[in-house]
C-alpha cells in the first residue's frame, strides 16, 4: 500500500463495525507523533489519531521493531501511556520471534485484531526501497515469524505500507513486500493452508 496514513481510515471503518480492535503494529517507527508542517494527519501519527478516537483496543496493541533517531528523550512514552506494548528492535536481535508471538496470542485472545506492517520494520539491508529507512531492523525470516505467528487470531483487516520500488533498483524490496502481504493473506480466519 501506500504511506501509513491509510490505516488511519480504515481503522476508523474497522471499529465502526467491530468495536476497539487489537493491533499487531510492525515498524520501525511508533507512528504516535502529533503533527508534522502543522498537520495532524500524515504518516507518522496514524496511532496516535486512532488512540484518540477510541479506535484500538489500547491493552491489545504491540508494537515490534521500533528503533531509529527521535527528537524526544523517551520516545516510547505516549506509547506506554496509552498501555500500548512496545517491542524495541535491539529485543528482536538474534533471536527467534515465535516466543514473543505466543505471548502476542495470549495478549491478543480472540477478540477482533488488525496487523500494520511497515516495509521499514525490516533492516534496509533486506528493504531499501522505503522513505524512512532505519539500520539495525527484523529479518525477513523474524518478519514470517510475527505474521505466522498471528494465524488462528480473530484477524479483520491488514496491510503492509510504506514501499517505495523507486528506491529499490534490485526490486527486492517489492518482492518482500507482495511475499509478506501473501502470508498475511495466508492468516486470515477461514484460509485453508497445508
Amino acid at each position: 500500500g501506500g504511506d501509513h496514513t491509510i490505516t488511519y481510515p480504515i481503522l476508523q471503518a474497522l471499529a465502526a463495525k467491530h468495536g476497539p480492535v487489537g493491533l499487531v503494529h510492525v515498524d520501525a517507527h511508533t507512528d504516535t507523533g502529533d503533527t508534522a508542517l502543522g498537520e495532524r494527519i500524515y504518516h507518522g501519527a496514524p496511532f496516535r489519531r486512532c488512540a484518540e478516537e477510541g479506535l484500538l483496543d489500547r491493552g491489545r496493541v504491540v508494537q515490534i521493531g521500533i528503533r531509529g533517531s527521535s527528537y524526544d528523550p523517551d520516545p516510547y512514552q505516549y506509547c506506554r501511556e496509552q498501555g500500548f506494548r512496545v517491542v524495541p528492535a535491539e529485543q528482536c536481535w538474534m533471536k527467534s520471534l515465535e516466543p514473543l508471538m505466543g505471548e502476542v496470542r495470549a495478549q491478543m485472545g480472540d477478540k477482533p485484531i488488525y496487523i500494520s506492517f511497515d516495509i521499514d520494520g525490516l533492516d534496509p539491508a533486506y528493504a531499501p526501497g522505503t522513505g524512512t529507512p532505519e539500520i539495525a531492523g527484523l529479518t525477513p525470516a523474524q518478519a514470517l515469524e510475527i505474521i505466522r505467528g498471528c494465524k488462528g487470531l480473530n484477524i479483520v483487516g491488514c496491510d503492509l505500507v510504506e514501499v517505495a520500488p523507486m528506491y529499490d533498483v534490485s526490486g527486492n524490496t517489492a518482492l518482500l513486500g507482495a511475499n509478506l502481504l501473501f502470508e498475511m493473506l495466508c492468516v486470515l480466519p477461514g484460509v485453508k493452508t497445508l
